[in-house]
This record gives structure tokens, C-alpha cells and sequence, in this order.
């Protein structure tokens, strides 16, 4: 069995993860809410002390992790040739929410992981899920195909006739910043009134209503009258979306993960696919709403594929030993 390691990294709005694995699989995990104050390198000092300790659960010297793939919120900006961050959930600078106690206008990134890792290989985190999701999960034989993610934030990775796009800066999939109404209040840490983040978003939905999302979504669970409109308005500006992109793109499954949807999807889905197929049937039917297969996982793995030896896939498939990683 190859001796070789590889390291991934989970940059949330929330949390991040750090992965370590050889060919049997995924050894260990680290996971910590994503920090949020410090110099504009916390986050990804952070994510090097995670590695460091995720090798330190699994046995081994960090300094054989040479090679890490890196999934991440964005979007993404280029500094003197290298990716940073320039993320609204993270950078306080970027935003007047009070949630965020820093003045971040940019997180070096690459430049920092590339000063520890031989080999670092970025991608959007919806982006890093979609490949994920394609290679292990729910979109495995899919070629028109879109995971998104409805948590902290909103985000979509895309498939066109095979193609993951990817953007002139790797954004492709930032349709969570796409307008849906000018008449609301809702604002993004983007800027941007009424686009989908700010409409459904778990930060947003607790930002804009004084309470956590998971209060919201709990106490509509338990028959809370505002709460459930709340909820339902949320799905339907969510699904309007999933249409948006369905007439754009002609896809035909998506494949959706976070944790709002982990943790209410059952609730969810029929108002989401109400929004889809009462519209234009020509584009949209059979389109498909499926689960992310790889659950909380889906970043992680999604990560590891950036970097994963072509010779590793086929024992992956067949062992799937995430499963082992995830009850642990």
C-alpha cells in the first residue's frame, strides 16, 4: 500500500475542517469554528494547526503532508498571482454586519499554504463538493448537474455537458449573489439587498430576525406560526432560484448538502420543487432534487478529490471509507 499522504482543507463560514489520508482512505479529521479575529492570515495559520493536529490523531509526521486540496467559501480574488479570500461571511472589512470582529478586506490564502505545502490546490467549496458529489455521491454519472449548499451561506457548483465551470477567478457558481427582488430588506454581507444569500441564508435568516437560523427552522418544526412563514418564504426564494438556474444551464439534477438542508430537507423539498415545476415544463421537467450522498462530509472528500491519485479512486468506490471517518 502506497506510504503516500494527502492533506485537505474546509473553509467555511463557520467551521474548518482539516483532512489527512492515505490510499485506504481518509485517517483523520480536525474541526474548529473558523476563526474570526487575528491578522488577515488567521484562517489559514488555522488551517495549518488543524493538518497538524489531524496528523497528530492519525500517527504521523505533518511534514508528510506535502500536497493539500483546499475547498473553500469565496469568491476569490488574485494577490500578485496567488488566490485570497475576499469573503463577506468572514471579512468584517467587506461588511457593516457586527457579526464579524475584524477588518479583513482580503485573506491570503494560497500565499500562506504555500509556504508549508508543496502541492496546494484551491477551489470554490460548492465547486470542490460538485467533483466530490460526481466522483462518490449523488451526481456519479451526471454530466449536466449542479450541487449547491444551503448553510451559513448559499452557493452552487456547476456541470454543463460534463464541464465543471470554473470563472475567470474561479467563482463560477456564485449564483447565491443572484437578484431575486428589489422590494425586500434582506441584505447580504455582500452588499447586495435581495439577492438569494440575503433572502435564505442561515447567517442572513438569523441576522435579519434577532435569532439563530436553527431557532427559526426548530420552532417552525414545532408549529410556530411566524416561524413557518419564514420558513416557507425561504424555501420559495430558494427553489426560484433552483428554476433560475434549471432555465439557464438546462440542467437536470441537483444534488444539495449544508446544514440547513442536512437537518430540514425533509420539510423543505416539496415547497423547492413546487417552485420548479410549476414553471415552463419544457425546461423543467424531470429535473431532480437529490441529497448530497456524502452529508457533512461533502467538502471534505470533495477536497480530497483535487488531489486524489487517479489509482485511488476505484478502491475509494468500492471501500467508501468516509464512512469510517464520519463515526469516528
Amino acid at each position: 500500500m502506497s506510504t503516500d499522504y494527502l492533506g485537505a482543507i474546509d473553509i467555511g463560514g463557520t467551521k474548518l475542517a482539516a483532512t489527512v489520508a492515505d490510499a485506504s482512505g481518509p485517517l483523520a479529521r480536525a474541526v474548529a469554528p473558523t476563526v474570526r479575529t487575528g491578522s488577515e492570515r488567521a484562517v489559514a495559520d488555522q488551517a495549518i494547526s488543524l493538518i497538524d493536529q489531524a496528523c497528530a490523531r492519525a500517527g504521523i509526521d505533518p511534514q508528510a503532508i506535502r500536497r493539500v486540496g483546499v475547498s473553500s467559501c469565496g469568491p476569490f480574488i488574485d494577490a500578485d498571482g496567488a488566490i485570497a479570500l475576499a469573503t463577506p461571511n468572514l471579512c468584517g472589512g467587506l461588511t457593516d454586519t457586527s457579526d464579524l470582529p475584524n477588518d479583513w478586506q482580503r485573506i491570503p490564502l494560497e500565499a500562506v499554504l504555500r509556504q508549508r505545502f508543496d502541492e496546494v490546490v484551491i477551489r470554490n467549496d460548492c465547486i470542490a463538493a460538485l467533483i466530490g458529489e460526481r466522483s462518490f455521491g449523488a451526481l456519479q454519472n451526471q454530466d449536466n448537474c449542479v450541487y449547491v449548499t444551503w448553510s451559513t451561506g448559499i452557493g452552487f457548483g456547476l456541470c454543463v455537458d460534463g464541464r465543471i465551470l470554473q470563472g475567470k477567478h474561479g467563482n463560477a457558481g456564485h449564483a447565491g449573489h443572484m437578484l431575486l427582488t428589489e422590494q425586500s430588506d434582506a441584505l447580504c454581507g455582500c452588499g447586495n439587498r435581495g439577492d438569494v444569500e440575503a433572502l435564505v441564508s442561515g447567517r442572513n435568516l438569523g441576522l435579519r430576525n434577532g435569532r439563530s437560523a436553527a431557532d427559526i427552522f426548530m420552532a417552525a418544526r414545532q408549529g410556530g406560526e411566524a416561524e413557518r412563514r419564514l420558513v416557507e418564504q425561504a424555501a420559495q426564494w430558494f427553489g426560484r432560484a433552483l428554476y433560475n438556474l434549471t432555465a439557464t444551464l438546462d440542467t437536470r439534477v441537483f444534488a444539495i448538502g449544508g446544514s440547513v438542508w442536512m437537518h430540514h430537507g425533509d420539510k423543505l423539498e416539496a415547497l423547492v420543487r413546487h417552485e420548479i415545476e410549476s414553471r415552463l415544463p419544457a425546461l423543467t421537467a424531470g429535473v431532480s432534487l437529490r441529497s448530497a450522498a456524502l452529508g457533512g462530509l461533502v467538502a471534505d472528500i470533495g477536497a480530497l478529490c483535487l488531489i486524489l491519485p487517479q489509482d485511488w479512486h476505484r478502491p475509494w468506490s468500492q471501500s467508501q471509507p468516509w464512512h469510517a471517518l464520519a463515526e469516528r
